[in-house]
């Protein structure tokens, strides 16, 4: 609202320079911005009394365009890939895929994988969940599957959608964990082998 649109019967105004004015009539505010040859602008009608500002209502609006056309910017629209598969999908094809989708995941796009049965495939569905779900734990670091693999006509697909930062640093430190854990592991393997070969190493020494 501006100016003579606004009729509370007190507002709170906010002179041109950002300075609290005070509590007054709407008219007595309005004949301030008057004063200044600006206009009287509510900009907080929740407020109890009501907060107005007094500025220039083109720059104002100008302002208000502005900063929603920038907002607009920073937001990034999600699209949605697909990726094709079949029931019968050569190992080397299946990671190249799987590749793919983690491309898009990681540019914060979502995938739609679908399956696609022909014919007596549609006997072995089955087959088309292991390969859907072992297409999920390819994108595991990057993406997470929304649901289970769904059955429309001959079509089985699934959804997965980008992790967010924190699950993505939270999935590399613990990977980062197993691999110590494992090596700790293999470490102490080799050194318990050593210990069990050297007596058989010098009992042989002694016997020459």
């Amino acid at each position: 609202m501006i100016n003579e649109q606004i009729r509370d019967k007190e507002v709170r105004v906010i002179g041109a320079d950002g300075e609290m004015i005070g509590i007054m009539s709407s008219k007595e505010a309005q004949a301030l911005a008057r004063e200044a040859e600006l206009d009287l602008v509510k900009i907080s009608p929740n407020a109890k009394p009501p907060v107005c500002k007094i500025i220039d209502y083109g720059k104002y609006r100008y302002e208000q365009a502005r900063k929603e056309k920038e907002a607009k910017k920073k937001q990034k629209t999600i699209e949605i890939k697909e990726i094709r598969l079949s029931p019968n999908i050569e190992e080397n094809d299946l990671n190249t895929k799987v590749a793919n989708a983690r491309k898009f995941i990681t540019k914060g796009d979502r995938v739609k994988v679908t399956l696609r049965f022909r014919g007596r495939e549609m006997a072995h569905t089955d087959i088309g969940k292991d390969i859907l779900r072992k297409f999920a734990e390819g994108c595991g670091e990057v993406g997470n599957m929304d649901k289970d693999p769904k059955l429309e006509g001959r079509n089985m697909s699934m959804f997965i959608s980008p992790k967010s930062q924190a699950q993505i640093q939270k999935a590399a430190k613990e990977k980062k964990k197993q691999q110590e854990e494992a090596e700790r592991a293999a470490r102490a393997e080799a050194a318990k082998a050593e210990e069990a070969e050297a007596p058989a190493a010098e009992e042989a020494s002694s016997e020459e």
